[in-house]
């Protein structure tokens, strides 16, 4: 039952929408305000003091930030749990935000101390994380069939006020950490939390509220138990032979890290594997493993469960497919505010240029505004001039090939960023101006991928599987930073350095060359699935 204190009037705008918007002004930028210095602080950082300067501070500050963007993509499944489950989207909001606040200002007041501002960041990522899945769908809710019209505008406003956010936040957080140092840098994005909090709550006496949908004897993972543990005479059961197989797996992985972390002796497996990697690992083996066992036996479910619950399971675990394929596109991605930061640092910024805002543009770290402005431009210019002009051309522009040539594009930013790497460890002064290339390729390839991929997998998901592929969705983040992690731990091996010394390449050059061809290896294997994926089409019927 849908509960509200002040009904939407027909036809017209829901008034309460103005609360969360403005909540997700003020959390956007509180977010990318921290988010795009934290590598740039941490470099520069006593928390990272017991390290020497150069390469190995550079990369144990890539291995938090791309630790704690594990996290922020992980935890919408927490979130999203708990508000279905138990407390309903609101609540689940608000106390997630309370949560995100207490770590902005762990981050504030321990600038100094390693335990008190990785405890901020892990909260910030809950909190982060919990309300990730939330806020657009809570706003959804505002609407109903006499003002549905309407809800278009809104998440079109959702869309620009998170570009909005980003850019503003990637300008300028830079420069309070240039100027007024990290306390302030770090503060001032938690004040604008609050402010989303306050105006998040002060809306609470109007907002539609639904109730939390509890145990759906129908739901994905009730379909795939169903599955893996139905029997059939004469049927063997290898499904569920894969799926305890992956269980067995990942378990052994996590005991053979904590075997490792007590001291044990077991050189086969990797000191550098911590408990996130680890944990990835294993969640990503009983995904694999527990997807493919359902898939063997998924018959098994139909008549225990409605044909259109079993058919959408179906759905989904193809889409997963997918979405493996793109995680290489996200290892590339996020690396923006890591790798591509570190570059920044070893260029020059060209103040001499009349052409170069000087009295803006100070850091490396600002560059990444481009990413937001180019979105904001790209997503336009893609559908007004792009596509059709493909169109009448005879090309057929679908879903899967935009997010197939989205990977492949956002290989050749990396291909472009390995040759400013290789001007850089020649001894040339590369201008910082040289970014905007492998900043525009990249974006290019993240409207393709990203704006798309949502669009694919709404058509392709069941409305009651709608929410699993949103989890599902943001996971594809964590396991892309996943294999930065991997690769950082990988270049420590004494034997993969001296491979890569071979190649008279240095060691960030080598990495961009390696993560481009990772990025055309994803996209050829894109290609080749997309030809035999079945597409669907479930777009609500109109009544």
């Amino acid at each position: 039952m849908t509960t509200t204190a002040t009904p939407a009037s027909p036809g017209r705008m829901p008034g309460q929408i103005k609360y969360i918007i403005g909540n997700e002004a003020c959390e956007r930028f509180s977010f990318y305000g921290m988010r795009n210095i934290l590598v740039p602080f941490l470099i520069s950082s006593v928390l990272l003091g017991y390290l020497p300067e150069g390469s190995e501070r550079e990369a144990m500050a890539k291995d938090v930030f791309h630790t704690f963007v594990i996290g922020v993509y992980f935890f919408p499944l927490l979130g999203g749990w708990l508000s279905d489950r138990f407390f309903g989207k609101y609540n689940t909001v608000l106390w997630f935000s309370l949560i995100y606040c207490a770590g902005h200002a762990c981050l504030a007041l321990f600038e100094g101390n390693r335990t008190g501002f990785f405890t901020g960041l892990f909260l910030i990522a809950l909190g982060s994380g919990g309300i990730k899945p939330l806020v657009v769908s809570f706003c959804g809710d505002q609407f109903d069939q006499s003002n549905k019209d309407k809800a278009k505008v809104v998440f079109d406003a959702f869309y620009w006020i998170i570009n909005f956010g980003s850019f503003f936040a990637s300008l300028f957080a830079p420069l309070l950490l240039r100027n007024f140092g990290p306390a302030v840098a770090f503060g001032i994005p938690g004040v604008l939390m609050f402010i989303a909090t306050v105006i998040f709550w002060a809306g609470r006496r109007q907002y539609v509220n639904v109730p939390p949908s509890g145990n759906d004897p129908d739901s994905f993972l009730n379909v795939i138990r169903t599955a893996l543990r139905e029997r059939r005479p004469g049927q063997g059961n290898a499904g569920a032979l894969v799926a305890w197989g992956g269980i067995v797996v990942a378990v052994l992985m996590l005991a053979l890290w904590a075997l490792k972390a007590v001291g044990a002796d077991l050189p086969w497996w990797p000191d550098s594997f911590g408990f996130v990697i680890t944990a990835c690992l294993a969640l990503g083996v009983l995904i694999a493993f527990g997807g493919w066992g359902a898939s063997l036996q998924l018959e098994r479910a139909r008549g225990r469960h409605p044909d259109a619950a079993v058919d959408g399971v179906r759905a989904v675990l193809r889409i997963l497919i997918v979405f493996a394929l793109v995680t290489p596109f996200w290892s590339l991605f996020d690396q923006k505010a890591s790798t591509w930061i570190i570059q920044g640092n070893a260029m020059v910024v060209p103040h001499e240029q009349w052409w170069w805002p000087s009295w803006l543009v100070k850091e490396p770290a600002q560059m990444q505004a481009l990413n937001p402005l180019l979105v904001m431009l790209l997503i336009p210019f893609n559908n007004l001039v792009l596509y059709p002009a493909l169109r009448r051309m005879g090309f057929v522009v679908t879903a899967l090939r935009r997010m197939g040539w989205g990977i492949a594009i956002s290989g050749v930013s990396w291909i472009v960023a390995g040759v400013l790497q290789l001007w850089i460890d020649g001894g040339a002064e590369v201008s910082l101006a040289w970014q905007s290339l492998p900043y525009l390729l990249l974006t290019f390839g993240e409207v393709l991928v990203s704006a798309t991929a949502l669009e694919f997998a709404y058509s392709q998901a069941p409305h009651a599987m709608k929410g699993v592929i949103m989890a599902f969705w943001y996971l594809t983040s964590t396991f892309g930073s996943l294999w930065v992690l991997l690769t950082n731990a990988g270049v420590r091996n004494d034997g993969f350095k001296a491979m890569i010394a071979q190649t008279g390449l240095s060691e960030p050059a080598f990495l961009m060359f390696f993560f481009a061809a990772f990025a055309f290896v994803a996209a050829l294997a894109f290609a080749l699935y997309a030809r035999r994926y079945p597409m669907q089409d479930n777009y609500r019927v109109a009544t």
